[in-house]
């Protein structure tokens, strides 16, 4: 099936390099471009796309609050968000609005094409130093919580092996380190083909819809190190 795509991004160069890179998925068409906020909508209602690729800074109307109009309009559609913000400010903010995923503009190829695939799918997809950085911000919200000023004590780590083989829950723990498929194919030395299979079967082991939700419940059950 083809994935039709709209890019909305008030720089041309990066909006065409975005472009080259999907035109290169022979599953993916992008049927539309913009440079404002402001023609989101009327792009979504004229082609009907599966995934909106989004720039979070726009004049006129920025990404967020174009999500968020686009998301009231049409509570179907799937947007992703590209920012230079790696705050978890701003990524709370766009997923609280409706976003499905959020990418750095710093992503390579591999990252923007997995990101598409996900969202196309029903899932969610944050950039892994976004979600390095939200697990850090668990971190210090946690020491804060205890009343403590001291360094996060995290409890004994208890691997869930009563759910997950022992490489699931090493591809567990690489997901909560913010690595990318390719990253935890290098460190486990295993194809990002199979990284895919692991995480897939993760997923639904531990019944969530994305590597974000798996990654939060295995925080709070004690299942990964938080490092």
């Amino acid at each position: 099936m083809t994935t039709k795509i709209i890019i909305i991004d008030d720089h041309q160069l990066f909006r065409e390099g975005v472009k080259r890179i999907l035109d290169f998925e022979k599953s993916f068409n992008v049927v539309a471009e913009g440079d404002d906020g402001t023609e989101a909508i009327t792009l979504v209602e004229e082609y009907d796309p599966d995934v909106v690729i989004m720039d979070i800074n726009m004049p006129n109307v920025n990404g967020v609050e174009a999500t968020r109009q686009l998301i009231e309009k049409h509570p179907d559609s799937k947007v992703i968000i590209l920012s230079i913000h790696d705050d978890e400010n701003y990524v709370t903010h766009a997923l609280k609005t409706g976003a499905s995923g959020y990418l750095l503009k710093e992503m390579d190829a591999d990252a923007l094409v997995e990101a598409v695939k996900v969202v196309a799918e029903g899932g969610s997809y944050l950039h892994p130093k976004v979600t390095h950085n939200l697990v850090n911000e668990y971190r210090r919200l946690a020491t804060v919580g205890a009343g403590s000023s001291s360094s996060y004590l995290q409890p004994e780590i208890r691997r869930p092996l009563h759910l997950l083989t022992r490489r699931e829950c090493e591809v567990l723990q690489l997901l909560a380190d913010g690595k990318s498929n390719r990253g935890i194919g290098e460190a486990l030395y295993i194809s990002e083909k199979t990284v895919k299979n692991h995480v897939s079967n993760i997923l639904q082991k531990m019944n969530v819809n994305d590597r974000t939700q798996a990654v939060v419940v295995a925080i709070k059950n004690g299942w990964v190190e938080v490092r």
